[in-house]
């Protein structure tokens, strides 16, 4: 998307058209690489080299999110999937359990206080912990969540993995019209739950 944002929108606006506009999803680069091309003033316009910068546009990005998922929840309009590896806009369904449980990735992100408090030492340690969780399996329940088997109710095994991820390329497959990022995404939770399920 190479179409300027209108300035005078709010990001959680921003956001929203972003994700009216792909209705596969994002993942949360995209979506910040969309918000910059289209010259959004509220993140920085920065490159994200600079972990704090980095910091600082993931939180407000995650910040609208969070906003938007309460606001269109609150609506009835629609519900924002908020996941690792994939933000995505579905419609509407009563009785959603992701805002009845407690989240405390939500409050984290609608606390203000965590965006201003937060230094590079902060930063540091935040991505130290970060790469410990991934080491320690979070990589897998992302990857999970992914193929939308996190829930499954039956033991896992890489026969049912393989024939999720078949319909998933499938159904996600440039030639079917869907995108070469949103497969690379598919492939690369494959390799991760294949290293598990092996």
């Amino acid at each position: 998307m190479n179409d300027e944002l209108d300035p005078s929108l709010e990001l959680t606006d921003q956001v929203l058209l972003l994700l009216q506009a792909a209705p596969a999803g994002l993942s949360e680069y995209e979506l910040i690489q969309q918000l910059k091309s289209g010259h959004s003033t509220h993140i920085p316009n920065l490159p994200l080299l600079d972990k704090l910068v980095l910091f600082r546009t993931h939180f407000l990005v995650f910040n609208a999110l969070y906003q938007l998922r309460e606001q269109l929840w609150g609506e009835q309009t629609g519900f924002v999937q908020i996941s690792p590896l994939r933000v995505q806009l579905l419609p509407y369904q009563a009785g959603n359990a992701a805002l009845v449980e407690h989240d405390p990735l939500r409050d984290y992100y609608l606390d203000l206080n965590n965006l201003r408090d937060t230094n590079e030492d902060d930063v540091e340690q935040l991505l130290a912990s970060f790469w410990k969780r991934m080491q320690g399996g979070t990589e897998k329940q992302a990857a999970l969540e992914l193929f939308e088997l996190d829930a499954y109710r039956q033991p896992l095994d890489l026969k049912t993995i393989k024939h999720r991820y078949r319909q998933l390329v499938s159904q996600h497959h440039p030639d079917r019209g869907g995108s070469t990022s949103r497969l690379q995404t598919i492939n690369k939770a494959m390799e991760i739950l294949e290293r598990y399920y092996n």
